[in-house]
């Protein structure tokens, strides 16, 4: 029997503006995920704490600071490091164009910059992340 996917939504480094990851968190939440939004101001480490503690499938960052090649190499690097390689990572926020290719190669899953509907970041986790089985 599988459970839901369970979705880390997290706001990482010192970006102060979380009303997007609150929106996204909403709407995975009301898409039938079960969701654990870790607030303002996390360090990479602690979101990966939060993701293995949780058991989660998967992990949203979002990133307006302009750190996000940054934060988002740190969380894949340690999910690898702590055996939880497993874990989806994917994210949006201010993330020019020129820097996705970037991101995907370091494992980043999927990137939605302004303008992404919630429901086709909900329709790409449904498509994207498995469900861990209870």
């Amino acid at each position: 029997m599988s459970s839901r996917v369970r979705v880390v939504v997290a706001k990482p480094g010192l970006d102060g503006h979380d009303r997007g990851a609150k929106v996204v968190a909403r709407a995975l939440r009301d898409a039938g995920m079960e969701v654990i939004y870790t607030g303002l101001h996390q360090t990479p480490e602690q979101i990966v704490e939060t993701a293995i503690q949780e058991d989660a499938d998967a992990i949203g960052l979002s990133v307006l600071s302009g750190a996000h090649l940054t934060l988002f190499r740190r969380v894949v690097e340690l999910l690898r490091e702590r055996g939880a390689a497993d874990v989806v990572v994917f994210g949006g926020g201010i993330i020019p164009e020129a820097d996705i290719p970037e991101l995907t190669s370091l494992g980043v899953a999927a990137v939605f910059t302004p303008g992404a509907t919630t429901r086709s970041i909900v329709e790409w986790v449904r498509g994207n992340v498995p469900a861990t089985v209870a």
